[in-house]
């Protein structure tokens, strides 16, 4: 009888010990489950951001930062064009550029440039401080091409004959539209170089003696710039 009680107490208690096991292996086996669940969401959601970027085409070698202000410089060739080729020839001059990366897409410029040109006794002497929206169209590595446009304001002014003798026009402010396009190449996080064509068309300013001052120019400019 002893000995009948006691192996059915050990199996009684082996079998409970053979339950508790398997609940604890059931709880291990559910956890990790869900960990590896976790695990799985938190993939998908980085390779789908990922996507988002590719398709938006964010990716870049040096990924491309928000609120990131620059200043630069542009040096290449100003064609005077219409009315304005008539008081001065082209030249090459030299801009001033402030840029702000308001989003992975859109940029605003700043241009400010002033240059004199002159045509045998003819001059044309120009001042301005041109806005315009920079969008990228593409971002290919550490490239990209882009288009522009905007507003500014302008201070042309010519030296040509008045009733038999040379006189300044008046001095005088208008708005003016600008627009173009280039290509910007990012060295690294801090410096761009690229290429920018330009054109700037002050509105018509009128004269109380002697013609009106009118006409259009166009800039071809290689550009730097350092990014902070």
């Amino acid at each position: 009888m002893a000995v009948m009680a006691m192996s059915f107490f050990y199996s009684t208690f082996a079998l409970s010990q053979t339950k508790s096991s398997g609940l604890e292996s059931k709880k291990k086996t559910s956890v990790l489950l869900k960990k590896s669940e976790e695990n799985s969401e938190t993939e998908n959601e980085q390779k789908t951001e990922e996507t988002i970027l590719r398709k938006n085409n964010y990716e870049s070698a040096t990924p491309r930062k928000l609120r990131q202000h620059g200043v630069g410089f542009g040096l290449g060739q100003t064609f005077l064009l219409g009315k304005y080729s008539d008081h001065g020839d082209d030249k090459i001059t030299f801009d001033l550029l402030y840029s702000y990366a308001a989003s992975y897409s859109f940029d605003l410029l700043i241009d400010g440039h002033m240059s004199e040109h002159e045509h045998k006794d003819q001059k044309f002497r120009t001042l301005a401080l041109a806005t315009s929206i920079k969008a990228r169209l593409v971002e290919y590595d550490n490239f990209s091409p882009f288009v522009l446009g905007g507003l500014g304001f302008y201070a042309p002014r010519i030296y040509r004959d008045v009733d038999g003798e040379n006189e300044w026009s008046q001095r005088k402010i208008t708005f003016g539209l600008n627009f173009g396009g280039g290509a910007d190449l990012r060295l690294n996080d801090n410096y761009v170089v690229g290429l920018l064509g330009q054109m700037h068309w002050p509105f018509v300013i009128r004269q109380d003696q002697g013609s009106d001052v009118k006409g259009y120019y166009f800039k071809l400019l290689i550009t730097g710039m350092y990014l902070f």
